[in-house]
């Protein structure tokens, strides 16, 4: 599996470009801005987008899909609670308040335990509920990219509609910290002093996880 952390649009958002080395098949996990770059990228690597999977349905993290979908022609995967939510009308009014495209609705909605596979690589959807109520988390050969669910040093918000904070402390450790302490963390904004993580080390330093 190779990997490709992006920062990319106004919101510091790490968009993932994942690929397997001998299919050349790939997907992008929330291309949130700088689309031209992620394509130039998926370019350089010779890859074919199979899929847009974003680890939630807020628009920071999905704005990029309808670009994305229309250059690439690769199907947009999200939680089934997330999408049904921000494919409503609440919903896209909701992501032009915070001044986004609405994404289109999800081409593929997926649920625990459901394998997203591009090639040799495939990715475990691991619902995590709490900073909205379809985010997911997805795990792959010991790398887990968190979305807003556990950033390095924090977690997501909770003061969003269908936020709960004791949900998502429940999700973090009933189905985070319960990993391999070497799991690496891939964070879905660049907001700690490193762009990576290990379970182990935000078990030992997250102020949010000792509690």
């Amino acid at each position: 599996m190779d990997i490709a952390q992006m920062s990319v649009g106004f919101m510091a958002v790490f968009c993932y470009l994942v690929s397997c080395p001998r299919t050349k098949r790939a997907l992008v996990i929330d291309p949130a801005g700088s689309e031209e770059r992620i394509l130039q990228r998926i370019k350089e690597k010779g890859l074919s987008l199979q899929y847009i999977v974003n680890t939630h349905g807020h628009a920071d993290h999905t704005c990029g899909n309808a670009e994305m979908k229309a250059l690439t022609g690769a199907n947009i995967v999200m939680h089934a609670l997330d999408d049904q939510l921000f494919s409503s009308p609440e919903g896209q009014q909701m992501a032009r308040q915070w001044g986004f495209a609405p994404s289109p609705p999800a081409d593929i909605r997926v649920n625990e335990g459901d394998q997203i596979v591009v090639g040799d690589v495939s990715l475990e959807v691991i619902h995590t509920p709490g900073h909205s109520p379809g985010g997911i988390c997805l795990l792959s050969d010991g790398n887990l990219f968190t979305g807003d669910t556990l950033f390095v040093g924090g977690i997501g918000r909770t003061d969003l509609p269908g936020a709960s904070l004791q949900q998502f402390m429940k999700s973090i450790k009933e189905k985070l910290l319960t990993l391999p302490r070497d799991t690496v963390v891939w964070p879905g904004h660049d907001y700690g002093d490193r762009p990576s993580s290990t379970i182990g080390a935000e078990i030992a330093t997250n102020p949010w996880l000792r509690q």
